[in-house]
């Protein structure tokens, strides 16, 4: 759900605690984890951005496809910023995200950058 609302919120360029308070007032159920990633990912997405800028080998975020891009603020929030959330999830949440939601080849860019990031 934290993807949706945090993609939402990319495409349409608004704020990402805007999309959210939205999601909220139209009677829809925002688990509490979900809630956090959003904040988190609002809190931190300069230092996400970064890294990602440095892990995604030829690749600016900006030339991201917005989706791969939301998946993966979302899983480097759970890398680096929770500690409740074993890499190995976050990286598995993300790849699967990834295969279900976005590109073919979406799964293995995903997979690489994290893989990357991880490894530190």
């Amino acid at each position: 759900m934290a993807i949706d609302i945090l993609y939402q919120s990319d495409v349409t360029g608004d704020d990402a605690e805007l999309a959210l308070e939205s999601w909220l007032e139209a009677g829809r159920e925002v688990p509490p984890f979900a809630r956090e990633l959003v904040h988190g990912v609002v809190e931190h997405g300069p230092g996400i951005d970064l890294l990602l800028e440095e892990h995604a080998e030829g690749w600016t975020v900006a030339r991201m496809a917005a989706l791969d891009r939301t998946i993966l603020r979302v899983a480097v929030e759970e890398l680096c910023y929770r500690d409740d959330v074993p890499d190995s999830v976050a990286i598995s949440e993300a790849v699967e995200s990834a295969s279900a939601l976005s590109a073919d080849e979406s799964k293995a860019f995903v997979n690489g950058i994290l893989g990357r990031i991880a490894r530190g």
